[in-house]
C-alpha cells in the first residue's frame, strides 16, 4: 500500500500545493478498514501546511485509486498525518554536534 500511495502522489496528483512529499509509513487497522498515511514534507511551515491541504483535498481520488490498484474486500478509509520523526532526529543530531564541538580539547578520549 505504501508503494502504491507513493506512486499516486508522485505521478497522478497535479495539485500545485503539493510539494516534495515522501510517504514514510502506513498504519492500518487489523481489519484493513482504516489506514493512516504518514508523510514527510520538505519545506517551511507554510509549504508543509499547503501540501497537507492538497493531500487532504485529494483523499477521495487516492482512496479510489487504492481500491482500483489493490484488491481488498473493503477499500480502507484513509487519512494523512505529518511524520515529524525526521525533524526530531535532525534536531537531536544538531544538539549532539553542538555538544561535540563545545567539548574541551583536554576532555577528548585518547585513541590507541
Amino acid at each position: 500500500m505504501k508503494q502504491e500511495i507513493s506512486d499516486i502522489i508522485l505521478h497522478d496528483l497535479k495539485d500545485p500545493r503539493i510539494g516534495f512529499v515522501t510517504v514514510t509509513s502506513v498504519a492500518c487497522t487489523e481489519d484493513l478498514r482504516e489506514a493512516k498515511i504518514y508523510v514527510s514534507v520538505m519545506g517551511d511551515e507554510k509549504g508543509v501546511q499547503e501540501s497537507l491541504a492538497g493531500l487532504n483535498r485529494a483523499l477521495g481520488y487516492v482512496r479510489r485509486e487504492i481500491g482500483r490498484r489493490i484488491r481488498l474486500r473493503f477499500t480502507p478509509e484513509i487519512s494523512f498525518a505529518l511524520d515529524t520523526s525526521l525533524n526530531y532526529s535532525d534536531h537531536i543530531q544538531r544538539i549532539l554536534n553542538t555538544l561535540h564541538e563545545e567539548k574541551p580539547a583536554g576532555a577528548r578520549e585518547e585513541t590507541l
